[in-house]
């Protein structure tokens, strides 16, 4: 059986029995169309692909300058691949058996001072649309420590102005609800008064249900955020890349630097364990022994 056949049918598989998201989706095919590169670089069919040539795809990824964290993903596609086919009964072995995960090092989230904050959010111009609307989405991402994709799925009818909060659906379509601050509230209603409705340049609120939108009327896209935060940050002088992610570390840090609970971060960053939220607590360590070398004079 061809790589190629397999690739579609398991991809159809995880969309339509798995319900995973569109996000998860893309990265499942990025990673399987560059196998099947590989395989076709080489003449392979399905079932002449063994161990030594997964292996050898692995060490293609880490010739083309990928991460072992990047490396290590593509290997977990190709498990839940092998594994589809061998229920298709495609094949009769997985090759990727048995093969060890690349070791991995957690690195720590890199996150903005407030200072830089500060900065970042006075950037965009008021006076205009698209300023407003600028203003109103860093607000938002800082406010509430959104994922980019959160973000921009956003519906006017998400916003519960009134009771202080938005309601968004993160991984794994959850629900969840998240505290919104009174200036990201206030920066929102003044977009929604004095910003959408010249961007939606006439149309419909039934038809466009998007809190944040673009020129045309339609749905911010994930790209032009990326953008927009990148082009703040170096007009606000802003050294490192700027990130709807970072934002997100951000949030989290200064959260738990001011005294709140991992337990309330985690649920406000929609993680499903916490685990992965104590990684900034390992932020807050790095920076109270940075502060200790700095400033006790017997360090």
């Amino acid at each position: 059986m061809q790589v190629h056949a397999l690739i579609v049918s398991f991809l159809n598989y995880i969309k339509v029995e798995k319900g995973l998201a569109a996000n998860t989706l893309a990265a499942y095919e990025r990673d399987l169309r560059k196998f099947e590169i590989f395989t076709e670089k080489r003449g392979l069919s399905l079932e002449a692909v063994g161990r030594d040539h997964i292996v050898d795809f692995l060490g293609d990824l880490y010739r083309q300058g990928l991460d072992s964290r990047s490396v290590a993903r593509h290997l977990v596609s190709l498990r839940n691949f092998f594994r589809f086919a061998l229920t298709e009964e495609a094949l009769s072995a997985d090759p990727t058996l048995n093969l060890e995960s690349p070791k991995t090092r957690r690195s720590l989230p890199v996150y903005l001072r407030m200072e830089d904050v500060d900065r970042l959010l006075e950037q965009p111009d008021p006076g205009t649309p698209y300023g407003l609307r600028d203003r109103a989405l860093l607000e938002v991402l800082y406010s509430t420590g959104l994922r980019v994709s959160e973000l921009v799925n956003l519906r006017v009818s998400d916003i519960e102005m009134r009771m202080g909060c938005l309601r968004c659906i993160g991984k794994g379509d959850k629900e969840r609800l998240v505290p919104v601050g009174k200036r990201a509230l206030a920066a929102v209603q003044g977009y929604l008064a004095n910003s959408r409705p010249l961007l939606l340049r006439g149309r419909e609120a039934k038809t466009a249900p998007w809190l944040f939108v673009n020129r045309f009327g339609n749905r911010l896209s994930r790209v032009a955020v990326w953008r927009l935060l990148a082009a703040y940050g170096r007009r606000a002088g802003i050294r490192v890349r700027l990130s709807p992610h970072k934002l997100r570390h951000s949030f989290a840090t200064h959260l738990l630097e001011r005294g709140a609970d991992l337990r309330s971060v985690q649920l406000m960053l929609g993680h499903a364990d916490i685990s992965t939220t104590q990684i900034y607590t390992h932020v807050m360590e790095e920076r109270l022994k940075q502060v200790y070398k700095a400033h006790h004079p017997r360090a």
